[in-house]
Formats: C-alpha cells, sequence, structure tokens
C-alpha cells in the first residue's frame, strides 16, 4: 500500500439495534474521537470529509426486513460514490464508521469499479440470519453485513444499483472471528461454512500464528483476477479485555500484537485498496 491516505468520516449508526429505549448507538462518535486522538496526523492523511448519514430510527422498516433498510440503501449509494472518487484519483481510502454496515457502500464502490477481494476482520462472522423471522423489520445490518455484502438477503439492499453481488463469495477471507455455541440454536451459524469463503477463525488463526494467517488471506486475496482488496476491521476482533466499548464485546478476540501482525501483513500488499474501522462506541 503505497497510495496517500484519505480519512473518510461514516458515522452511520443505522445497522445497529438501540443500546436501550430512547437511545440511539453512540458509534457515530468514533470518527470524533479517533481524530481528537490524532489519527490524521500520526497518518499524515488527506482529510476527505464526511459522509453525513439519515437519522437514526429504532422503529422496523418491514419493506426490506431491516431496521432503517431503506436508509441504509441510499447511504450506500452516496458511501460508495465518494469511495469510488477516491480510489480512482489515486488515494487510499480509510473510511471510520459508524457500524458494519457501511461495508456495503465500500464493497459497492469497488464492484462499480470492478472485481474486487475482501478480507473481513472481525469478530463476529456477521453471515447468520436467526432461524425464526419473528424479528423480521428488526433485523441489524450491522450483524449481517457480511451476508448482505455477498449477495444474501433482500434485493433492497443486496441489489443497489444493479450490481449484486457486491462481492463474489470465492475472493472473501473471514478472519478471526469467534463462533459463540450458545448462538447455534437461533441463528443460522453453520450457513457460512457451506459457501467458497475462505474462513479462518479464531482458533485457526492461532494455531496458524498471526503473520501465516494473515499470508494465506493474501494468497486468496491477490487473485489475478482481483484488481485490489478492501479490509474490514471491527473493533470487536479485539478481546473484551482490551476492547469492551463495542455492542458485542468478545471473550475470545486477539491481542494487541496479533492484529498489528495481521495489519502489517495485509498492508504491505500492493493490492491493499482501502480499509474501514466499525464498532468502536465510544458512550461506552
Amino acid at each position: 500500500m503505497r497510495r496517500k491516505i484519505a480519512v473518510l468520516d461514516a458515522p452511520s449508526n443505522l445497522g445497529l439495534r438501540p443500546p436501550q429505549p430512547g437511545r440511539q448507538p453512540g458509534v457515530r462518535h468514533l470518527p470524533k474521537s479517533l481524530r481528537a486522538h490524532g489519527l490524521l496526523q500520526r497518518l499524515q492523511a488527506h482529510d476527505a470529509g464526511e459522509i453525513k448519514p439519515p437519522d437514526y430510527s429504532a422503529a422496523p422498516d418491514h419493506p426490506t426486513g431491516f431496521r432503517n433498510g431503506a436508509k441504509i440503501a441510499a447511504y450506500s449509494i452516496a458511501l460508495s460514490q465518494r469511495v469510488a472518487a477516491l480510489i480512482q484519483t489515486g488515494h487510499f481510502p480509510l473510511v471510520l464508521g459508524g457500524d458494519c454496515s457501511i461495508l456495503l457502500g465500500n464493497m459497492l464502490a469497488l464492484r462499480r469499479l470492478g472485481e474486487y477481494g475482501l478480507c473481513f476482520l472481525d469478530g463476529h462472522q456477521d453471515f447468520a440470519f436467526p432461524r425464526t423471522t419473528s424479528y423480521l423489520g428488526s433485523y441489524a445490518a450491522a450483524g449481517l453485513d457480511l451476508a448482505l455484502a455477498t449477495g444474501r438477503g433482500p434485493e433492497a439492499l443486496t441489489n443497489l444499483l444493479g450490481l449484486r453481488p457486491y462481492v463474489d463469495e470465492a475472493n472473501v477471507v473471514a478472519l478471526g472471528f469467534y463462533d459463540d455455541p450458545a448462538d447455534a440454536p437461533d441463528y443460522q451459524t453453520e450457513a457460512l461454512y457451506l459457501t467458497r469463503i475462505q474462513t479462518i477463525d479464531i482458533d485457526a488463526l492461532r494455531e496458524l500464528g498471526p503473520g501465516r494467517a494473515a499470508r494465506s488471506a493474501r494468497e486468496r486475496l491477490e487473485s489475478p483476477g482481483l484488481k485490489g482488496f478492501w479490509i474490514h476491521l471491527d473493533a470487536d476482533v479485539l478481546d473484551q479485555s482490551l476492547m469492551p466499548a463495542v455492542d458485542s464485546p468478545n471473550p475470545r478476540g486477539m491481542g494487541y500484537r496479533d492484529l498489528i501482525a495481521v495489519l502489517r501483513e495485509l498492508l504491505q500488499s500492493d493490492r491493499a485498496t482501502g480499509m474501514e474501522i466499525t464498532i468502536l462506541d465510544p458512550e461506552l
């Protein structure tokens, strides 16, 4: 990665459930928090501004099945336009969420430009739909972003601009996630393993070592048929002892050294095209 970093704020919390009645998720403050800690200066990055999201609503959206679904769709298109423009002008976009639903806009941007891969670095697989439809209308896009980005779910979110899927499942590596056995009765956690997505869960990552695991991911993501790859980084990939400020703390997450080793390996690739950071909630 040798291009100039451009930091773009995407402070959307549209894809999350309300933390409690009458409150909205605090991930919208993530960009402001990282900027206050000198992120742009440390990276010597270009300030690409902000894509302002629509107002959050806790009400169900039955036509899409997802809370704030129509708003997420519109926001994803707007975000994709800005990210695509940054890439076309030679920048490396670093997009600060916000929640994980910003993945849709970022991968849509890449899909508009060609075929790209995705390294999905997350504490959860974000692929498992509930086994019951009783929550239909209130599904949280931030918990199903990988499924949506690979074309699973309603047309209103998976076929924006007629470009479904935004990333082919064969060009995805899911890295560092933990499948809690307690989720299996209520969620279709097995579905991920029936796809062509390369999976390196937290146990496999520790067995391989972070550097080797990331190199394995690069082998898939540097396929000759791909123009590059995007990096999704959810803060909850870190262990909850280090990162409690997330909506779903991870009891078996990575340590800082392992995460640094993984990112260093990925970002050494000339094919790394951009990156997003999500879910850190300064209010928690």
